[in-house]
């Protein structure tokens, strides 16, 4: 059997792509760029480009079904929500042309990805959440302002902002602010990219990550992992992690909320983690996620299981993960030692990372620590890592912030 693994400069790609392959798939890696990093892999059998799923939707749909009537029939796997979405939205189309998917009904997708929707159901499941706020086109944010318990951190709504034609863009990262004033303006300014904001009081503690796949809100594998460094120190995605063994709240709480949906496929729930230990609720991802490499590093195989569940509709329960793994994205922790030199970002309430035990702690090696995209047989994902963000990424990200200044 194929499988069609899309996102692949995403570093669940890489895993994804290994994975499968040692599983005895063909993997075809899609992009929308000329190469990507899981297409170089060793474990790669075939490359395909598409037009970017965020700027043409209409255009990358043709092209995986192209794909598909090529090649056949094959497992499609996207690994990030600007692709995740027009797949759910087109699914008939893509099944159609051979492709296997394993998803919810896309009505429970976007309310999955709506932080404010499934905030409110955590709380009504029992779950702590932070005491939370929508900003909108109607809100007084005056008003808002002299009522809020700072320090408060907004985020986007949606992590992708959707057009009526189907377009969409990324929303950014969430903003923080200790006083009226510096509320008022993180507000305009992530009005420039996102029409819904949700704020929320901070929350003090550590990163904390449940993940899981599900058969209609059944469990068939589960993992969870503590974060030691994030990319952005303030809270992203995670530069070094280490499995652990799920908390009895972490893993009820999750299985609660998935269940309520009715969740089909993969999913990560992170939360924050109070010094009591009371795990906080935050969002749901319903993806793949960007340290998948721990969960098989650790021997929770998700790749394999959800191709499993979208070829036979079913999958064998996964292996329980070996708590004690750390895997590290090696390009994040360097970014997260630059963010940490920089400086804590406007607003931010609580004490930042030390500049120099931060410097310490990513330049000294750690004996045992495996790595996201670096594997001795196969080092070309690695290297392709590093090409991207400073060949593409950084140089668009500079020209959209000059762009922005301008207008």
């Amino acid at each position: 059997m194929r499988a069609l693994v899309l996102d692949g400069n995403e570093n669940q790609a890489v895993a994804a792509t290994r994975s499968l392959a040692r599983a005895g798939y063909r993997v075809s890696v899609g992009a929308s760029e000329g190469w990507s990093k899981a297409g170089w892999s060793r474990a790669a059998s075939a490359s395909f480009r598409y037009p970017h799923p965020g700027d043409d939707p209409d255009g990358f749909v043709k092209a995986l079904v192209g794909e598909l009537k090529r090649g056949g029939e094959a497992v499609v796997l996207p690994m990030t929500e600007r692709s995740t979405i027009p797949v759910s939205l087109h699914r008939d189309a893509i099944t159609a042309a051979g492709g296997k998917l394993v998803l919810p009904p896309h009505e429970v997708l976007l309310k999955v990805f709506d932080k404010s929707w499934m905030t409110s159901l955590a709380e009504s499941l029992g779950i702590a959440v932070p005491r939370s706020w929508v900003v909108d086109g109607a809100t007084d944010v005056s008003a808002l302002a002299s009522s809020l318990p700072y320090p408060v951190v907004l985020k986007p709504n949606v992590s992708q902002k959707r057009t009526e034609d189907g377009r969409s863009a990324p929303t950014g990262a969430p903003l923080y602010a200790k006083s009226v004033a510096e509320f008022v303006s993180a507000v305009a300014s992530m009005r420039t990219r996102c029409d819904s904001i949700i704020v929320q009081e901070f929350v003090t503690g550590d990163g904390a990550g449940y993940f899981a796949l599900m058969n209609h809100g059944e469990l068939r594998g589960e993992f969870a992992h503590r974060r030691i460094r994030d990319v952005r120190p303030t809270g992203s995605g995670s530069a070094l992690r280490e499995s652990v063994t799920p908390s009895p709240a972490l893993r009820d709480g999750s299985l609660a909320l998935l269940r309520a949906v009715g969740w089909h496929g993969v999913a990560m729930v992170e939360y924050r983690v109070r010094p009591d230990g009371t795990p906080v609720f935050l969002e749901v991802n319903g993806r793949f996620w960007n340290s998948l490499a721990l969960a098989v590093h650790a021997g929770v195989d998700f790749p394999l299981g959800a191709a499993q569940l979208a070829e036979h509709g079913e999958a064998e329960h996964l292996a329980a993960g070996v708590p004690g793994i750390r895997t590290r994205w090696l390009l994040g922790d360097l970014r997260h030692l630059a963010a940490v030199l920089r400086g804590a970002p406007k607003g931010y309430p609580v004490e930042f990372p030390s500049r120099m035990s931060t410097t310490l702690a990513v330049l000294t090696p750690s004996a045992g620590t495996r790595h996201d995209n670096f594997a001795l047989g196969d080092p070309l994902p690695e290297l392709g890592d590093f090409i991207h963000f400073f060949g593409r990424k950084l140089p668009g990200a500079v020209i959209g912030k000059l762009r922005g200044k301008s207008e």
